[in-house]
Formats: C-alpha cells, sequence, structure tokens
C-alpha cells in the first residue's frame, strides 16, 4: 500500500496508505469457517502476491505466515503481534468470527510496504490480514513495526464493530488516524519509549507536507486534534468510543455477515461524533485545528440534529 524503503518512521507516517494500493474487496459472502488450528500453509492469491506461505506461529489471536526468505528463527514477531492483536480486541472488540490476526512477512518482496484485509475480504479468505514486506526482520526496532501497526489500524478503521468501509476516510485521509492509533498501541504494549519518540516527531511535522488523500492544508492532525482529544478525553477509550458510535448511528445498510456504511462523513458531522465520543463540544478544539467557517458551523447544527443519540452538551 505504501513505500517506506530507506525512510525514516516519520517518512512512513507522511506518505503511508496511498489509496491507490490500500486495496479492499468488495465481495462479502462468507466462505470460510473459523476454529481449530489455521492452515499450515497457505497461497497467496491476491494483487500481484502469488508466494506460497508457511505457517510459523500460532495461538489464540494470531497466525504467523513467511515466505521462503524470511528466518523462521525470528520469534519476537509472534510476541509483538499477539500483544498487539490482544490489546485490538480489548479496546475496539471482536473483528468477525475470527479471534486471531493473519500475519504474513515478506523478505526481499514488497520491502517497506503493506497492505490490510478484514474479515469483510473474500480476496484474503475473510481473514484480518497483515501483509507485509520488509529488508529484515530481524530486529523488533521502532521503524521496523511501524508500518504493521498502521495496516491493523486500517482493519480497526475499515471494520469496526460489524460494519464495513471507513467513512471517516474522507476526512483524516491515509491515514492521519494512524499516526494516534500507533501511538496508543505503542503505549499499551509496553513502548513508551517510542511513544515519546513518535510524540516528538509529530510535533516536528511540516503540517502543509502531502499525504494520501489531503483535503485540508496546513493542519497538525496529531498535535492539535487527536492527541488533546486521546490526551483529555480518555485515551485509547476515546478513541474506541469514536467508532462505536459511528456503527450505532451513521448510515448503514446490510449486507452479508454484517452492515456497510452508505456515505462518507463530512465536517460538521465529524466534529459532532469525535465529540460524542469525548463527553463535550469539541468545536474549540475543531477551531483550532481547522478553522471554522459559516459552512461548518451549518453543518454541525444539522449533525446534532441528524445523530441526537450522539450526547453531549451543546
Amino acid at each position: 500500500m505504501k513505500s517506506f524503503k530507506n525512510m525514516s518512521l516519520i517518512a512512513c507516517l507522511l506518505v503511508m496508505a496511498i489509496f491507490s494500493a490500500c486495496k479492499k474487496n468488495n465481495n462479502t459472502t462468507p466462505a470460510i469457517k473459523y476454529g481449530g488450528p489455521p492452515p499450515a500453509t497457505w497461497q497467496e492469491h491476491w494483487f500481484e502476491h502469488d508466494s506460497f506461505l508457511k505457517r510459523d506461529f500460532y495461538n489464540q489471536d494470531v497466525a504467523i505466515y513467511h515466505d521462503e526468505k524470511v528466518d523462521a528463527n525470528i520469534t519476537w514477531p509472534d510476541t509483538l503481534f499477539t500483544q498487539v492483536w490482544q490489546y485490538v480486541k480489548k479496546n475496539y472488540g471482536a473483528f468477525g468470527d475470527s479471534t486471531r490476526l493473519y500475519v504474513i512477512m515478506h523478505q526481499g518482496l514488497y520491502e517497506g510496504e503493506g497492505h490490510p484485509a478484514s474479515y469483510f475480504d473474500a480476496s484474503h479468505d475473510y481473514r484480518n490480514v497483515l501483509d507485509v514486506g520488509a529488508t529484515s526482520w530481524k530486529d523488533n526496532s521502532y521503524a521496523n513495526i511501524g508500518v504493521p501497526i498502521h495496516e491493523i489500524g486500517h482493519i480497526v478503521c475499515g471494520a469496526n464493530n460489524g460494519v464495513k468501509g471507513s467513512p471517516s476516510d474522507y476526512q483524516w485521509g491515509d491515514s492521519k488516524f494512524m499516526e494516534i492509533f500507533i501511538y496508543d498501541v505503542l503505549l499499551n504494549i509496553n513502548r513508551p519509549d517510542d511513544a515519546a519518540k513518535l510524540y516528538q516527531e509529530m510535533e516536528a511535522q511540516d503540517p502543509n507536507a502531502p499525504f494520501p488523500g489531503k483535503i485540508y492544508p496546513n493542519v497538525r492532525w496529531f498535535i492539535n486534534w487527536f492527541y488533546p482529544i486521546y490526551h483529555q478525553h480518555g485515551g485509547g477509550v476515546v478513541l474506541s468510543k469514536y467508532f462505536k458510535l459511528l456503527s450505532e448511528n451513521f448510515p448503514k445498510r446490510p449486507i452479508t455477515g454484517g452492515f456497510e456504511y452508505t456515505r462518507d462523513i463530512n465536517f460538521g458531522e465529524f466534529v459532532h461524533f469525535w465529540s460524542g465520543a469525548a463527553g463535550v463540544n469539541l468545536k474549540d478544539q475543531a477551531t483550532i485545528a481547522f478553522g471554522w467557517s459559516m459552512e461548518r458551523e451549518q453543518q454541525l447544527k444539522n449533525a446534532q440534529e441528524d445523530f441526537p443519540n450522539v450526547k453531549y452538551n451543546y
């Protein structure tokens, strides 16, 4: 989905998740049954991927697969991805009937690139999948885990609470939410030094730097929007509540295996739902982060009328 070769993690965060490569399949008819051990081998059959994969490790939370170039003696992914997925399920809930995240690791192919799939996607056999490549997997350095955690964030955004799709992508592009998602995950898998390093990088980040899907110029998404909400209104809980409120209130239609959002969210609705998640009116914070206008004021008022079950004082 993105290219991070020979870049620092801050560069990764600025260019990761290019829309054209963030491919998602629309077929939503379940084809597999969950439970029991994951298959010992798996033949890739999506996009340009055609590797024959071997299962290296599994437990109740993850199944780790690799191509023939990855050293099967490397064990840190077993623990790290277990910790990440355990936290994701604890904070955001279940993702389909599967209890596992299927991690596919490539070496020498798709270096610094990754893509996600969710249990809604026929293309990846209706599994929650992280498919990622690296030059080397010998260590779990800060730079080596940013892309994988980012991709897991796309599963969180696009298959949350039984609803397919991410209507908020229109607002935050691809993908400013992932910055706060990675920060929160790092804190909750006991990597506070890496979280602090990420915060420093966000402070230094150029707000005018391009990123895929950017529609708002000169916005410091992490510093002026996500981090204040996260820091002041519950940490990971407020992130989870936002998606919960969307799933309960935003327009959706039934599909096989769940629901699907029917449209993107506009700016006023975006502020309204985040205000509901935080439990306070975030108009002032939105003004700091994005500026304000009569159009946005009207959108917010409309959202408050259209979604009255999203509660806060206004």
